[in-house]
């Protein structure tokens, strides 16, 4: 891998950082509009509460999260070529 590819892999890794933080955030905000006692270690978990379980928002909003959550674990895991 050149030095300019590990630059480019390091700004995209510390872009999708951002987006996850910024897309819990989201989901937290989101989630304490349906629960409004909801806590973060209660996102581990939030199929403990039915009203999060069937929501459409939270879901959606839960799949933005680990599809970015996806993205950066697929970008870790594999080297960039050097072609």
């Amino acid at each position: 891998m050149t030095n300019k590819q590990s630059t480019n892999k390091q700004s995209i890794d510390h872009l999708l950082v951002e987006l996850i933080e910024q897309q819990h955030a989201e989901l937290l905000k989101c989630g304490r509009r349906i629960v409004p006692t909801l806590t973060p270690e209660d996102m581990l978990q939030p199929n403990d509460y039915m009203e999060l379980e069937h929501h459409p928002h939270f879901r959606y909003e839960e799949g933005v999260l680990a599809g970015y959550q996806t993205v950066l674990a697929a970008l870790r895991a594999s080297p960039m070529s050097s072609s």
